[in-house]
């Protein structure tokens, strides 16, 4: 594991991986959509332009989304951090030390990216259809640098299970190293790898995604069967998780994430019934 690439010489700045990891996962996915909207987009010409502005506001979007939920979760559950964040507000604003859920930033990237959509006169629902495709491989290498740091951990492994191999368990170092997430009471012990599962979890839902736009019917039927997919690989990591910090409820049962993609999950597919008679293709790929 390595929280800290390099510190800059004579500065003593440390260069964090999980925030590299996710400079690159946002560079790709922003270089994917651009790619996307010259094939689908309304105007290729000018569409790539006008969605490299957007991937911008959906950045931005991410990263107060994300925080914001794990802010309101920690202190709605009034747990240390929670209390912690009302004692120093300030805290609130420290994200490389942990603390973003995926699904504030997926409702902050929707916020974002609908606004400037607007603004930039591009069809929401088919730029969130193409965004589904992109930001998910995007999403997949930044969860890499969940691995390098320590975030978003696994349970200890049950000991008729831990010969088994990486990625789907790791030992963690006996020593860790500064900047590490993992917690001292996981040092030396074997975690579910769950990191890499959401890696994995996130490029299957861009697959299903890339699928699905190739012969969709309707704008937004994309996005709508991307979100389906995620919410129900999400809720099984969870069932792997052993970072009770992201929020867990009724005595531990049930993680923030799983009662959002229950919700999330029932709400997609009322919608996917609601719209199977509908036809509205976008235009022919180019």
């Amino acid at each position: 594991m390595h929280p800290i690439l390099f510190k800059i010489p004579g500065l003593d700045f440390p260069i964090r991986s999980f925030g590299v990891m996710l400079a690159v996962g946002f560079l790709v996915a922003s270089w994917l959509l651009g790619r996307l909207a010259e094939r689908y987009g309304d105007d290729p010409k000018g569409d790539p332009a006008r969605y490299s502005r957007i991937t911008v506001w959906v950045l931005v979007g991410v990263v107060i989304g994300a925080r914001l939920m794990y802010v309101v979760v920690e202190m709605a559950r009034g747990s240390a951090v929670g209390h912690e964040f009302r004692s120093s507000p300030l805290s609130i604003f420290a994200v490389w030390q942990g603390g973003l859920v995926m699904y504030g930033g997926m409702f902050g990237a929707i916020v974002g990216g609908t606004w400037c959509a607007h603004r930039e006169k591009v069809r929401v629902l088919h730029a969130f259809d193409l965004g589904m495709v992109a930001g998910f491989v995007g999403q997949a290498i930044g969860r890499v640098g969940c691995l390098l740091v320590g975030d978003d951990y696994g349970r200890v492994v049950p000991e008729k299970f831990r010969h088994l191999p990486f990625p789907i368990t790791l030992h963690v170092p006996e020593v860790l190293p500064e900047g590490s997430l993992f917690g001292i009471e996981n040092a030396g012990k074997v975690l579910w790898a769950t990191q890499p599962w959401m890696s994995i979890k996130a490029l299957i839902v861009s697959y299903v995604a890339w699928q699905v736009l190739k012969h969709r019917r309707y704008a937004g039927q994309v996005a709508l069967w991307g979100l389906l997919v995620y919410a129900v690989l999400r809720s099984v990591v969870e069932m792997f998780r052993g970072d009770e910090v992201r929020g867990v409820w009724f005595g531990g049962a049930v993680s923030t994430s799983q009662l959002v993609s229950l919700a999330m999950g029932l709400v997609v597919i009322v919608l996917l019934v609601l719209n199977r008679g509908r036809r509205d293709p976008a235009p022919a790929p180019r």
